[in-house]
C-alpha cells in the first residue's frame, strides 16, 4: 500500500468532509457507527476472497467484457 497515496486520499476526505459541514449539506456517507462498519465489512469481504484467489469473473461470464 502506498503511504503517499493514502496521506493525500485522507486529506482530500477531510477538505471535502469540511466543505459539506461549511456548506450545511449532509455528508455522502453513513452517519452512524453500524453503517460505517458496514462499508468496514465489505471491504474486508473483498479483500479475503482476493486473498484466497477465489472468485468467478462474471463480466466475461456474461460475455460483457
Amino acid at each position: 500500500m502506498n503511504l503517499t497515496v493514502t496521506i493525500l486520499a485522507l486529506l482530500t476526505g477531510l477538505l471535502a468532509g469540511a466543505l459539506f459541514s461549511y456548506l450545511h449539506i449532509p455528508i455522502p456517507a453513513p452517519a452512524e457507527l453500524p453503517g460505517v462498519m458496514g462499508i468496514v465489512g465489505i471491504y474486508v469481504g473483498y479483500k479475503i476472497v482476493q486473498r484466497l484467489d477465489i472468485g468467478i469473473d462474471l463480466l466475461g461470464s456474461l460475455g460483457i467484457q
